[in-house]
C-alpha cells in the first residue's frame, strides 16, 4: 500500500517525517517542496495512493479531497492530524479503505489520542463492511451493507445464515424475533420478508475439463449455465482447476483472469487418487489418462463435490465447496497454478 503524508508548516513537516519514517512506502509532500501549494497535484495523489495523512486543519483536507471523493468502496483512506500532533482523526473511508484502523496505527506512532466518529466503531460493533473485510467476503450491495449496519446501530436483532465459521461481532443475534438478516452464502438468491445483506464468501471451486482450443466464452458459458441452474453465485468462484495437460489452455487461463479466481492443476497422479469416487469415461481416459477431469479437480480443491459433472459444447464442469476446518487437499497435494 502507498501513503502520502502531506504538510504545510514546519511543525507538520516534522510530524510528517516521523510518520514517514515509520510507514513504509511513504511520500512527503511539505510546503517547502511543493511551495506553489499541493491542489493541483491532489488528482493525482488520490488516485494513486491508497492512504492518504493531512497534517492540518480538518476544514483544509475536506476541501483539498472534496472533488475527488467517489465512493466508500473506492475511497483513499484519509486521516487528518493537527500539527501540534495530539489528535489523528479518521476522516474519509474509515472501514472498508481502513482510515479507522489507520489512524490508530498513526496515533501511536506520533503519540496522538485517535478520533473515530463512525457509529458502529464508537459502540463496540463490527460493521457489516469491517467484517466482510476480515473475513474476505464480497459485499453483494453496498446500500444493503448500510441497511443492516444501521439496524445494529440501532440495536435491532440480527438474524445470521452463514457457510463459514467466523461471525460477526455483535450481540444481538437470534433466530427468532429478528429486525433483519445477514447471509454468507454462495446461494444466488435466498428468500427473506425482512431487510437483508447478502456477504459472497469465496468458498467455491470449479473444476473444469476441455477439448482442446475452447475460449473463454465458452468455458464461461459453461460455468454460468451450471451456477444458474444450482442458484450459485459467481462471485463465491475461489478457484478454477483441471489436469496439468491443460495449464496453458489459453480460453481456461483467460476465464480465470476474467473471474478473478486462482488456476490450480493436477496431475494424472492426482487425479487417478480421487477418480473411483466419481462416474467415469473410458474416452476420456484414452484421451487424457484418466476417468474424468472436472469432478475429481474440483473435489480435489474443496473436499465435497456439490455439483456433479455437467457438459456443454465440449467443456465439462462441475462445482465444490471448500470445507470449514483444517487445509484444503489441494494444499496438501502441492497443486501447480
Amino acid at each position: 500500500m502507498k501513503c502520502a503524508v502531506i504538510s504545510f508548516t514546519d511543525a507538520g513537516e516534522k510530524i510528517a517525517q516521523a510518520i514517514g519514517n515509520y510507514i513504509p512506502n511513504t511520500d512527503l509532500y511539505s510546503h517547502k517542496a511543493y511551495p506553489g501549494g499541493v491542489q493541483p497535484l491532489m488528482g493525482m495523489i488520490a488516485c494513486e495512493y491508497d492512504r492518504i495523512v493531512f497534517v492540518c486543519a480538518v476544514g483544509i483536507a475536506v476541501r483539498l479531497m472534496a472533488p475527488y471523493i467517489r465512493h466508500k468502496t473506492q475511497d483513499p483512506a484519509v486521516v487528518v492530524v493537527d500539527d501540534m500532533g495530539r489528535y489523528a482523526t479518521s476522516l474519509l473511508s474509515g472501514h472498508v479503505g481502513g482510515a479507522n484502523d489507520f489512524t490508530k496505527e498513526i496515533a501511536k506512532v506520533i503519540g496522538a489520542q485517535p478520533i473515530i466518529t463512525t457509529a458502529s466503531e464508537g459502540r463496540g460493533i463490527e460493521s457489516v463492511d469491517m467484517f466482510a473485510k476480515r473475513c474476505s467476503l464480497v459485499i453483494e450491495n453496498m446500500e444493503d451493507a448500510k441497511t443492516i449496519t444501521a439496524l445494529m446501530v440501532n440495536g435491532g436483532v440480527l438474524r445470521v445464515v452463514s457457510e463459514i465459521q467466523p461471525i460477526i461481532n455483535y450481540p444481538r443475534i437470534s433466530e427468532t424475533d429478528y429486525d433483519g438478516c445477514l447471509y454468507i452464502t454462495s446461494q444466488k438468491s435466498v428468500s427473506c420478508h425482512k431487510p437483508y445483506c447478502i456477504l459472497r464468501p469465496k468458498n467455491l471451486t470449479v473444476g473444469v475439463g476441455c477439448k482442446k482450443g475452447k475460449t473463454r466464452d465458452d468455458i464461461l458459458k459453461a460455468i454460468y449455465h451450471v451456477f444458474e441452474l444450482n442458484n450459485l453465485s459467481i462471485k463465491s468462484i475461489g478457484s478454477i482447476s483441471t489436469i496439468d495437460i491443460k495449464k496453458d489452455e489459453q480460453g481456461l487461463v483467460e476465464a480465470c483472469k476474467y473471474l478473478g479466481c486462482s488456476f490450480y492443476t493436477f496431475s494424472e497422479e492426482q487425479i487417478r487418487s480421487v477418480q473411483d469416487s466419481f462416474l467415469g469415461s473410458p474416452f476420456v481416459e484414452d484421451m487424457v489418462g484418466v476417468t474424468g477431469v472436472c469432478e475429481p479437480c474440483a473435489y480435489l480443491t474443496s473436499g465435497e463435490v456439490i455439483v456433479s459433472k455437467t457438459s456443454l459444447n465440449g467443456v465439462t464442469v462441475s462445482v465444490g465447496r471448500k470445507k470449514q476446518h483444517g487445509e484444503t487437499i489441494c494444499s496438501r497435494l502441492g497443486a501447480g497454478r
